[in-house]
C-alpha cells in the first residue's frame, strides 16, 4: 500500500472516530437533558406535594371538629327550644333554674365560636338563601313575596365559611 493510500485511509478512520465521539457527546447530553427533566419534575411534585399537605393542615386546623360541632347542635337547639317555651310567669317562678340553663346556653355558644362555629340566624321576611337555609315548607302567606321566609324553625350555622348546618325555614310562595 502506498503511503497516500495509508494516509487517506487513516483520515477517514479519524473522522469515524471523531463521528463515534460527537454520536456519545450527543446522546451525553440526550440523557443529561432527560435527567434534567426528571430532576425538575421530581422538584416540582416535591413541592406540589408540600403544598397540598399544608393546605390539609390548614384544613385539619379549621375543619377537623366539624364532626363534633355538628353532633353539639342538637344540645343548642334544645338548651333554645327549652328557654323559648317559658314564660314571663313561670320564668319568675323558677328563676335561678333559668338562669343556670341561659348561662350554660351562652357558654356553649361561646366555645363554639371559639372554634369558627358562628349561628346563621335569618329573620321572618328576610329573602330566602339556598347557600345557607333549607327550605322546609312553602305556603303563600298574604302580604309577603314569594320567597321571603315566613317562619324559622332552627338556625343554621357555619364554620369558618363553610355550612355545618343550614338554617331551616319556611318560604312564601305567594305569586306577586
Amino acid at each position: 500500500m502506498s503511503q497516500e493510500h495509508a494516509s487517506e485511509k487513516d483520515l477517514i478512520e479519524e473522522g469515524l472516530e471523531d463521528f463515534a465521539e460527537l454520536d456519545e457527546i450527543e446522546a451525553l447530553r440526550a440523557e443529561r437533558d432527560d435527567f434534567r427533566d426528571r430532576f425538575m419534575r421530581a422538584l416540582a411534585d416535591a413541592e406540589n406535594a408540600r403544598k397540598r399537605g399544608e393546605r390539609d393542615r390548614r384544613e385539619a386546623e379549621q375543619y377537623g371538629g366539624s364532626k363534633l360541632a355538628r353532633d353539639m347542635l342538637p344540645v343548642y337547639d334544645n338548651l333554645k327550644r327549652a328557654l323559648d317555651a317559658v314564660g314571663d310567669e313561670q320564668r319568675e317562678q323558677v328563676s335561678a333554674f333559668f338562669e343556670g340553663v341561659e348561662l350554660t346556653m351562652r357558654e356553649l355558644v361561646n366555645v363554639l365560636g371559639r372554634h369558627g362555629v358562628t349561628t346563621v340566624s335569618p329573620k321572618v321576611g328576610d329573602q330566602f338563601d339556598p347557600q345557607q337555609h333549607q327550605a322546609m315548607f312553602e305556603a303563600p302567606v298574604p302580604g309577603t313575596k314569594a320567597g321571603q321566609i315566613i317562619q324559622v324553625m332552627t338556625e343554621g350555622f357555619m364554620i369558618h365559611d363553610r355550612l355545618l348546618r343550614p338554617a331551616q325555614v319556611g318560604v312564601s310562595s305567594n305569586t306577586q
